[in-house]
């Protein structure tokens, strides 16, 4: 298959005869002539052949024909006096017709049969997007600097967060799943100064909702020597914008094909303090609720053309021990929220960076300090001020395509119920 053509590269080899290999996409049977429509990674191509049998859809198949010039054919142009070898023959016809242009299928259905089912050219669009998206992920980091790292997903003790966590049996003793890379990669800005991680994350929080996964992809960043976190939503600006032209660049076939309008990254996010956004929206709560959410981002939209809006400041109450106080305002924090469309997308801040700090910290959270060693251990020997940020890949994808459930943008979703395919 070395020498294969791709569907899509068939325009480049008119008048030459080639093989494509894929997937029977569609068959159809005419008086005198049949059509053999094969998918591939790249697209659709079309097989004309004489009437008689052909291999049943979703069959694997390599076609050597000749190629030529067909206006009703995807791409204009198709393949002729084909030689049409099967690979291997499906055992069962998939749940649904792949051929049609809508899904013919309920989400339950689609996830059960996810592995046949993403085939669906709609369906598989979504991923596309996200694969693109982690792309400019890390192509903007690296650019910026950033070296990327890979942490232990099995941690001994269940500290990182207050979310719930999966507990499981470590060759006799208790280990947990890891909630967030986050103690590590604070420890790594002593080693590189700068650091990324694209991973998978678990929390076993019972929410049964369209926008929550037990474990899903987050997308961190941490960096060192930074004044406030005001330089920490500077790089998450330009990862976002990063993000999106990877998507316009590498997916635009997944753009047109769900009738996605990508979002422009504003030069600078406009920004509201989390004091200033309880004014706006008449609340006293120490946290946004969905619907102040989607009000702040329907203000953001309306008065600075953007789908994007920090809120700053958030209450030490609600943020994790390691946040940086405000040095201004007493009780508030230097972290942030992203919202994009009406939704929190990222959470972020600047840390804590001296030993004693976390030390006082965790002594008015009334806790000691024998549970955290391991990750003290890094603050004992000089770390600089820094900060970092969060961004949940599966729920970035939702709101870029407008899917009503994250389970949509994910291959095969783990969540409160679901543990299989």
């Amino acid at each position: 298959m070395i020498s294969r053509v791709m569907s899509a590269e068939l325009a480049e080899h008119a008048g030459q005869r080639v093989t494509i290999a894929g997937w029977v996409h569609r068959r159809r049977r005419l008086k005198s002539v049949s059509f053999l429509v094969v998918r591939d990674r790249t697209g659709l191509a079309q097989t004309v052949t004489a009437a008689g049998d052909l291999p049943p859809e979703e069959s694997v198949v390599a076609v050597t024909g000749t190629v030529t010039a067909g206006p009703q054919a995807p791409g204009g142009f198709e393949l002729v006096s084909p030689e049409i070898e099967v690979l291997a023959e499906p055992c069962a016809p998939p749940p649904f017709d792949l051929y049609r242009p809508v899904v013919g299928a309920g989400l339950p259905t689609i996830l059960d049969h996810a592995p046949v089912a993403l085939r669906h050219p709609l369906l598989r669009a979504p991923l596309e997007i996200s694969a693109a998206s982690v792309a400019g992920f890390r192509e903007t980091l690296d650019r910026l600097g950033f070296t990327e790292i890979h942490t232990p997903k099995i941690v001994g003790s269940a500290t990182e967060s207050g979310a719930n966590v999966f507990g499981i049996d470590y060759f006799g003793r208790p280990a947990y799943l890891a909630q967030s890379p986050q103690f590590y990669k604070q420890a790594m800005v002593g080693v590189f100064e700068r650091v990324y991680e694209v991973g998978p994350v678990f929390r076993a929080e019972p929410h049964d909702t369209v926008r929550h996964l037990a474990q899903y992809t987050s997308l961190d960043a941490e960096l060192g020597f930074v004044r406030d976190h005001r330089d920490v939503m500077a790089v998450l600006r330009e990862a976002v914008a990063g993000m999106l032209e990877s998507v316009r660049h590498r997916a635009p076939e997944a753009l047109t094909l769900l009738g996605v309008t990508l979002p422009d990254a504003p030069a600078e996010i406009p920004a509201v303090h989390f004091t200033e956004a309880q004014r706006m929206t008449s609340s006293d709560e120490p946290d946004l609720s969905p619907e102040q959410e989607r009000w702040l981002s329907e203000w953001a939209l309306r008065e600075h053309g953007s789908e994007f809006l920090f809120v700053t400041g958030y209450p030490m109450s609600k943020r994790p021990f390691y946040t940086h106080p405000d040095p201004d305002l007493p009780g508030y924090s230097n972290g942030f929220d992203l919202l994009f469309r009406g939704l929190e997308l990222v959470t972020g801040g600047q840390r804590l960076h001296r030993h004693d700090d976390y030390v006082r910290a965790l002594a008015d959270r009334g806790e000691g300090t024998e549970a955290y060693e391991g990750y003290l251990q890094a603050f004992r020997y000089g770390m600089p001020p820094h900060g970092g940020f969060a961004l949940g890949l599966e729920r970035w994808t939702a709101r870029l395509t407008g899917a009503t459930n994250i389970r949509q943008t994910t291959a095969f979703p783990r969540d409160l119920h679901r543990l299989t395919p």
